[in-house]
């Protein structure tokens, strides 16, 4: 549609004969009539996952108000990691902040350093107490979701990121850390971000030995 509006706009700037504006006029009619054959409620269907996908990947805000204003989520054993990841690091953070942990764990999906699943990527290391990549996997205490609406709201965060948001806050990030603590690692590690309570890092193609 947008196309046909477009070369109807060009015509009447280049003056093109009659016999063009004919066959404009033809395709224009030729794709309303195509329109027309689809059901009302098909084409309805359609607008709205329209909107949803632009409202879930190109369109998030970081505010309270935009995420009170997604549906809630649900999805699963991919989902559940990373809802329950970003609830045990960072329920306590911003909107902006716990996206920014989202971004953490899906950047190290991505990476061919690290598991190419979310689930993978949040339990490596799990079994060997504080060696592992997320604390709360490894550190004995019991998981427990004691805080239903912060869940809530991080399980929006993580269908939203599972489905492939963009990830424009920590730029590349593999790395974090809250500012109370100052990890060996992060002398070595180019830091990207300060969001929250969290500083955040990209991991060097070669880490410098000195």
């Amino acid at each position: 549609m947008l196309r046909l509006v477009c070369a109807i706009a060009l015509g009447a700037v280049l003056g093109l004969p009659a016999a063009a504006d004919v066959s404009i006029k033809r395709l224009f009619d030729r794709e309303q009539k195509s329109l027309n054959a689809i059901p009302q409620d098909r084409l309805a269907t359609l607008l709205e996952r329209s909107n949803e996908a632009k409202a879930s990947y190109g369109g998030v805000n970081y505010t309270h108000e935009w995420l009170s204003n997604q549906p809630r989520a649900s999805g699963g054993k991919e989902w559940r990691c990373l809802a329950e990841a970003l609830y045990f690091e960072a329920r306590g953070e911003s909107v902006k902040g716990q996206f920014a942990v989202a971004e953490v764990i899906m950047n190290r999906v991505k990476s061919a350093r690290y598991p190419d699943t979310i689930c993978g990527v949040v339990h490596q290391g799990t079994g060997r107490k504080y060696a592992c990549q997320f604390t709360y996997t490894c550190d004995g205490n019991a998981e427990i979701i004691s805080e239903p609406k912060a869940f809530e709201r991080v399980g929006k965060i993580a269908k939203v990121m599972a489905k492939g948001a963009e990830r424009p806050l920590t730029k590349g990030a593999t790395h974090y850390h809250t500012k109370s603590v100052n990890p060996r690692w992060a002398s070595k590690f180019p830091r990207t971000a300060t969001i929250g309570y969290h500083h955040f890092y990209k991991q060097p193609k070669r880490i410098s030995s000195n």
